[in-house]
């Protein structure tokens, strides 16, 4: 980790902590800065992503530019191997947060938790640099990212936005609108301290005005069993959520059984 500029308790805590969730997973992480390394990264997201050479997620020479110009790029490391990495760029200055653009993590080590031990190196590196919160977007639509974005990392959901990406020429992603989900992440928040720490969520205490949105247990199953129910559960999930967050609702929480647990912005008295 580069030398502190923010050398308080919350980022001296987050440095523990991302060494400690690094070292249950059995990786190493750091910066990525070297060119070598940068295109191993590149190679790594385009298996993960199932993109041809002339398609990378990320270019190499805009890596190369975001790399100079001071944005996050990490990498994982198992055995010397490079298993996981994720790229993030800074924000409109007046808000103090990082774009958390992208995270992928090699499908062998799917279950180790190296995302956990990424996301707690980019926690540390924020912070270590007066940045306080972090946001990224992922597809509503995926339970596991749901669970870890929401339960595991404590990030909050902010918007929905339909189509966001527009068509994406990659394995993943193809035939289905990119409808995503934009989370922030409180680097500072309690809960996601305690979370960072290892500390599990509380089960929380449900209420009568709450309502749950359903998601299917594995999309990627049905996108490639019956791509017309995949179709189906988007529009569905989408007007469900858009619905109810511009009727001043709020989603809480993710529930593996339930799907997202919305209720009402306004607290009752």
């Amino acid at each position: 980790m580069a030398r502190l500029m923010h050398d308080d308790a919350t980022t001296t805590r987050a440095l523990a902590d991302a060494e400690r969730a690094a070292s249950a997973a059995g990786v190493q992480v750091r910066e990525l800065a070297d060119v070598r390394e940068q295109a191993d990264a590149i190679e790594l997201l385009a298996r993960i992503w199932k993109r041809s050479a002339d398609n990378p997620a990320v270019p190499p020479e805009l890596l190369r530019a975001l790399s100079k110009a001071g944005s996050y790029i990490g990498g994982a490391f198992a055995d010397g191997s490079l298993v996981g990495v994720a790229i993030a760029f800074h924000a409109d200055p007046g808000r103090h947060a990082l774009h958390s653009h992208i995270t992928g993590i090699s499908t062998e080590l799917v279950g180790r938790s190296v995302g956990f031990a990424l996301k707690q190196h980019q926690r540390a590196w924020a912070l270590s640099r007066g940045i306080d919160a972090i946001e990224w977007t992922f597809d509503p639509l995926v339970a596991r990212n749901a669970h870890f974005n929401l339960n595991k990392l404590g990030a909050q959901p902010q918007e929905y936005l339909a189509n966001f990406y527009g068509a994406m020429s990659d394995g993943v992603n193809s035939d289905d609108e990119t409808d995503r989900l934009l989370v922030t992440w409180q680097l500072r928040d309690d809960a996601v301290v305690a979370r960072s720490g290892g500390v599990p969520p509380a089960a929380a205490q449900r209420r009568d005005d709450e309502v749950s949105v359903r998601i299917p247990t594995d999309i990627e199953r049905v996108r490639r069993d019956d791509p017309a129910e995949a179709r189906r559960w988007r529009l569905q999930v989408r007007e469900q959520l858009t619905g109810l967050l511009d009727a001043q609702y709020r989603i809480v929480g993710f529930d593996r059984a339930e799907g997202y647990i919305v209720r009402p912005e306004q607290e009752r008295s």
